[in-house]
């Protein structure tokens, strides 16, 4: 069982990994030392803190306000929910595109100017609210504008992670422990370093886990990038990736991706998996690893 600790027991755990001292995590965030240490020694931490905490440790900040229990300020979070269903769709259109292409993808979410936002940001609710590693990750993934089918296709298409949407949902309530090969395909779409997030979560990776592949690390940045946008901006950059594509490449996005019958090991066939991604799911399919409906 991973353990659930409190923000300063899994910030001293960060640290111990990245053998970091409160006193130099201090300097780097322009913090008083006491602060640090008194957080360390189980204070709450303020919104302040984490905020200067977030680039200091090379986080989001709000990844820390998730961490720390605390409520996601407005401005850290997505500026438009209904975007959702765009962002998940230009996300798996990019995998498909060669690097250059992902590129200028990223760089036409930076271009477009930032809209006012018209509603508060509400992720759909854990439940139990118990908190807990799965809560944490799933909670990040939610502030990346991403729903449990969302979660489901991004994680199929850019890592060997292969779970039906319904179980996010369960990972999210704690009712699924966290694997080594679950941290360490979250930590790519989360865009954070696997040994940084078995770290605060509490699992003891087998082994060193290789760089994530281009195609991940681009894909969380695109995530990341595309919270600020509008769901008719989000539309308009999931346009470009299609078109990038051609018309002969056009897919269905109502369904959760194509995913083919696992091989005899138990694993989906990544390749066939690549290759029938223009053919989607057909409803009732079974996840392998679950069990669960999509």
């Amino acid at each position: 069982m991973t353990e659930h600790l409190g923000f300063g027991a899994m910030l001293a755990r960060l640290l111990e990994h990245r053998e970091l001292g409160a006193q130099e995590l201090a300097d780097r965030a322009g913090l008083n030392p006491d602060e640090v240490c008194a957080v360390l020694a189980g204070d709450s931490p303020s919104h302040e803190l984490l905020r200067r905490l977030g680039p200091a440790l090379g986080f989001h900040a709000v990844d820390l306000f998730i961490l720390a229990g605390l409520a996601v300020p407005d401005d850290m979070a997505p500026l438009d929910a209904t975007a959702a269903i765009w962002v998940k769709n230009t996300v798996t259109e990019a995998v498909r595109l060669p690097t250059a292409g992902r590129r200028e993808l990223l760089q036409l979410v930076r271009s477009l100017p930032q809209e006012e936002r018209c509603s508060s940001f509400a992720p759909k609710p854990l439940m139990p609210l118990a908190g807990g590693p799965g809560a944490w990750v799933i909670r990040m993934l939610q502030y990346r504008n991403l729903n449990w089918t969302g979660m489901a296709m991004a994680l199929a298409f850019v890592t060997p992670t292969y779970l039906s949407a319904a179980t996010y949902g369960v990972i999210g309530s704690g009712r699924m422990e966290l694997t080594p090969r679950l941290v360490t395909d979250f930590a790519a779409l989360l865009g954070i370093d696997a040994r940084d997030l078995a770290a605060l979560t509490g699992v003891d990776l087998t082994e060193l886990p290789p760089p994530p592949p281009s195609e991940a690390a681009d894909a969380a940045a695109l995530l990341w990038e595309a919270r600020r946008l509008s769901a008719a901006q989000a539309q308009q950059v999931f346009d470009s990736a299609r078109s990038m594509q051609g018309d002969s490449h056009a897919m269905h996005f109502t369904e959760p991706p194509g995913l083919t019958p696992a091989d005899s090991s138990g694993r989906p066939d990544r390749l066939r998996c690549r290759a029938n991604r223009t053919r989607p799911l057909e409803r009732g399919t079974r996840s392998t690893e679950t069990g669960h409906r999509w």
